[in-house]
C-alpha cells in the first residue's frame, strides 16, 4: 500500500524487483495507491481500498491497512502476502506461502514488545476476505477502537479470531534490533544480515535508503563512529538532548544496495 508522499514509485518498483528475484514461479504484485505515476507496468496498480470510516487525527499507526480485511478486496481470492515498502528481501521467500495453514493469519513478531507476543504487520499473510469482521468492527466505532489500540498492528494482534501465528523467528528480522544490534555494536561493526533471514523490516528509522548510506535520516550527517561519539559528547557538554542520539547511529550498510535495487 502506498499513500501520501512518504514513499514513491521507486519503492514499489524496487519491491517488485526483489520479489521477482526471490520468488519461484508466477506471481502478481498488487499496489493499492493514490498515485500510479511512475510505477512499472508489471505491477497491478489499484485505487486504495476504502476504509469506510474516519480515524481521529491524534491516533498514530497505519490504519488504512485495515481496509485490506474487507470481504471483497478488488475481486481477489486466495492467500495474499503483504510486504511493507520499506522492507528488504534478502533470500528466497517461497516458504512464506508454504508455511502453516492457508486460513492462518501469520505475521512477523513485534520484537520491541515480545512479552505481549504482539504482531508486527510489516510482513503478514492472510486469506483474502476471510476476516472481514476486522474492518466491520472498526467501522462500527472507529474512534473508540483506534484510540484503544493506537496502532493497527495492536488491533490485529488482539482481534483476529483464533489468534495470529508467527513466522519462524529467523525469517523476518528487524533492522535495528537484529542487524544493528545493541547500541555499542553499532560503533564496532556495520549492520549484518542475520543467519537464515529472508526479509529485513525497517519499522521507524532509519529506512533502507538512509541505512545504506550510513545515516539515520535524510537530514543526518554521515559520520564515522568516532565522529558521532564526539558529536554526542558535544551535545552533552552544551546541555542539549543527547541520550537518544547515542543509539541513533548506524554505519554504512553495503548489503542493502545489493538487495534493495531494481
Amino acid at each position: 500500500m502506498k499513500w501520501g508522499t512518504a514513499y514513491g514509485a521507486k519503492d514499489v518498483n524496487i519491491l517488485y524487483a526483489m520479489v521477482a528475484r526471490n520468488l519461484s514461479g508466477a506471481f502478481q504484485l498488487t499496489c493499492f495507491t493514490d498515485d500510479f505515476t511512475g510505477i512499472r507496468p508489471e505491477v497491478n496498480c489499484l485505487p486504495m481500498p476504502p476504509l469506510g470510516c474516519e480515524i481521529p487525527a491524534d491516533v498514530p499507526g497505519k490504519w488504512p491497512k485495515v481496509a485490506l480485511w474487507t470481504k471483497d478486496l478488488a475481486g481477489m481470492t486466495g492467500v495474499a502476502l503483504f510486504i511493507d515498502l520499506d522492507s528488504v528481501i534478502v533470500a528466497n521467500i517461497d516458504a512464506y506461502f508454504d508455511y502453516g495453514n492457508p486460513n492462518d493469519v501469520i505475521t512477523a513478531r513485534n520484537w520491541l514488545n515480545r512479552l505481549n507476543k504482539s504482531a508486527q504487520t510489516s510482513v503478514f499473510r492472510f486469506p483474502i476476505g476471510g476476516h472481514s469482521y476486522m474492518l466491520e468492527n472498526l467501522q462500527a466505532d472507529s474512534a473508540a477502537v483506534s484510540r484503544k489500540f493506537q496502532y493497527e498492528q495492536n488491533y490485529v494482534t488482539h482481534n483476529i479470531r483464533g489468534g495470529v501465528k508467527f513466522w519462524p523467528e529467523p525469517w523476518t528480522r528487524h533492522f535495528r534490533v537484529h542487524c544493528m544490534g545493541a547500541w555499542p555494536l553499532r560503533y564496532l561493526r556495520p549492520p549484518i544480515i542475520p543467519k537464515n533471514a529472508k526479509i529485513i523490516t525497517f519499522p521507524g528509522l532509519p529506512g533502507p535508503a538512509d541505512a545504506m548510506l550510513g545515516r539515520w535520516t535524510e537530514k543526518s550527517e554521515i559520520r564515522t563512529p568516532v565522529e558521532h561519539l564526539s558529536w554526542v559528547w558535544h551535545q552533552l557538554t552544551n546541555g542539549k538532548k543527547w541520550v537518544k542520539q547515542l543509539s541513533r547511529y548506524t554505519q554504512k550498510t553495503d548489503w542493502i544496495s545489493k538487495h534493495w535495487c531494481e
